[in-house]
């Protein structure tokens, strides 16, 4: 740390009226004389024994903490929620999922707003985290350095969570008996870490290493090992270089590192949500970003990961290999990332992965550009008479590129599950599942249950659903969400009635239904739009001021 950095962040500390009483606060915590003298580092921890993704976080906190006080500073460790997905989904507690990442930007902004830390390291393990973490430290712009708290070992038998779902299911069908499910459950989940495979949390990784808030190799490792406790005691010493030369998340987080962050996660074949988050993070940063520029990036970069939930791969599988920096300077040397951008060493992104050596002969997790997994994006922007203003799909082609059904219609998540489950649902049909978006569900819930559900009942060739709702990176199939305008907002899917036509073309990027205008304008004009669901707390007020799914599902737009 050089004398200038102690000089510019001590003096508020240091001098000035009425510092006592805060030096007196501070020494009950742990501070001695001459820390009073050094740049505060907040360290952001979501630790939490509510899910194995954040239950080891607390150790990376401290280990982070410790890299910042060897390299010249004083840090101090907070905490900020984390819900578990994984525990909540196909539940009403899914409705708290999306709006925790809103809750998680808030409560990091106001620690650190109101305790004034120069610097922060934010440490997040499971999905929302690193979005929530990311819009926090947007929003207070001091220098700072993501965490990523790494990825889970695969359970017995190459199983994991998307695994249980898919498994209830197989049962359902009649393929698996209680005990064989059972011994599932009991082995998919083995240890610290989050979901192992391309699912919601890897994916929010890999962009936000590919944006350059993230020290190198940061989205590849495994939660429990000796490289992730070190990376973040690197991140704790990185953000002191950052404060020395004033670099800050918007000197990094640019319209140019975000194209980045979006080339990389679809070369990995990534969630659905990373459209989400992305779009929430820029539209924090003031950085301009739409829907539509991930169908442009898409047209020119592959998917390339033969990862899980569509491929075969874990991502413990692909830290075997060398993580997603080879990948990156392939990438690179294609002329399909930025290099020029901005990261948190301190360094640029081609500076970053100049010493980075390829993958290994033989292996076949990555593909080669002239073997691609498929040869543009698998997240299909969509737009049509069922989506004026936009529905994301996921196709990686497996599923096909067009699909044509029935309507068959459900108000809620659990509704649609039941019927999947008993055989309501058959070949031919397109599950549409509404009232679940931002505002009506309220909360955005994940269909996990139903298209995993689908995926057991061995009907993911021949059903598709859509949804105003979202999905779990662990989602495959033939399926839509996002649907914009949502139904509780009168979108034309609180229109659909059950045996409508409903196609899907992920060529043409279309969702259309088959309903002649005068006849939906006599629906519109019956439509009522539906009471709220809740009148008091967080979900309530979550209802009241969330943005459109297609603009992130922000709620601080004003």
């Amino acid at each position: 740390m050089s004398e200038d950095t102690r000089r510019r962040y001590s003096a508020p500390v240091v001098d000035g009226v009425g510092k006592s009483a805060s030096r007196a606060m501070l020494r009950a915590v742990g501070f001695q004389d001459e820390d009073f003298r050094k740049p505060q580092v907040g360290i952001a921890s979501t630790w939490s024994n509510v899910t194995p993704c954040n239950m080891h976080i607390n150790q990376l906190a401290e280990e982070a903490a410790n890299g910042a006080d060897e390299a010249g500073g004083k840090s101090l460790i907070f905490n900020t929620i984390t819900v578990s997905d994984g525990i909540a989904n196909g539940t009403e507690g899914m409705k708290y999922s999306l709006v925790s990442r809103e809750v998680i930007a808030d409560s990091l902004e106001t620690v650190a707003g109101c305790e004034g830390f120069d610097g922060l390291v934010a440490i997040g393990g499971c999905d929302k985290n690193m979005p929530g973490c990311m819009i926090g430290l947007a929003r207070l712009n001091r220098p700072s350095v993501f965490v990523y708290g790494g990825t889970i070992q695969p359970g017995a038998n190459h199983t994991d969570i998307i695994s249980v779902f898919e498994a209830i299911g197989a049962h359902a069908r009649g393929d698996l008996n209680l005990i064989d499910v059972k011994q599932i459950e009991e082995t998919a989940i083995p240890g610290p870490g989050s979901c192992g495979g391309m699912y919601t949390a890897n994916t929010m990784a890999s962009a936000i290493e590919a944006m350059g808030m993230s020290l190198p190799g940061s989205s590849a490792q495994n939660a429990v090992s000796t490289v992730k406790a070190e990376d973040s005691r690197a991140a704790g010493a990185a953000v002191l270089n950052l404060l020395d030369r004033n670099i800050r998340p918007s000197d990094i987080m640019t319209r140019a590192a975000f194209e980045n962050a979006i080339t990389v996660v679809i070369a990995l074949g990534g969630s659905t949500n990373a459209v989400l988050h992305l779009l929430a993070m820029a539209r924090t940063m003031e950085v301009k970003l739409s829907l539509d520029d991930f169908t442009e990036i898409g047209k020119r970069v592959p998917v390339l990961a033969d990862l899980r939930p569509s491929g075969h791969y874990m991502m413990s599988e692909l830290v075997a290999i060398g993580g997603i920096q080879p990948l990156m300077k392939m990438l690179l040397e294609r002329g399909l990332l930025n290099g020029d951008c901005l990261t948190v060493t301190g360094q640029t992104l081609a500076e970053n992965l100049a010493d980075v050596a390829p993958y290994p002969d033989g292996q076949d997790i990555i593909h080669a550009f002239d073997d691609p997994i498929k040869s543009d994006s698998h997240l299909r922007i969509l737009y049509g008479s069922l989506a004026p203003t936009g529905a994301v799909a996921k196709i990686t082609g497996k599923e096909g590129t067009y699909f044509e059904g029935r309507a068959r219609v459900f108000q809620s998540e659990e509704e649609a599950q039941a019927r999947i489950l008993d055989g309501t649902v058959v070949a031919g049909d397109v599950v549409v599942i509404r009232y679940e978006g931002p505002r009506g569900g309220p909360g955005m819930r994940e269909m996990l249950s139903p298209t995993s559900a689908i995926m057991g009942k061995g009907l993911g060739n021949d059903v598709a659903l859509i949804t105003d709702g979202r999905f779990s990176g662990g989602s495959h199939g033939f399926v839509v969400g996002h649907i914009t305008p949502e139904a509780a907002e009168g979108g034309p899917i609180a229109l659909v009635e059950d045996g409508d036509r409903i196609t899907i073309d992920a060529v043409a990027n279309r969702l259309e239904l088959a309903v002649e205008e005068a006849e939906l304008e006599r629906r519109r004009k019956a439509w009522q739009p539906p009471a709220p669901k809740v009148r008091r707390g967080v979900l309530a007020k979550y209802a009241r001021t969330v943005g459109s799914a297609s603009g992130g599902a922000v709620t601080d737009d004003f």
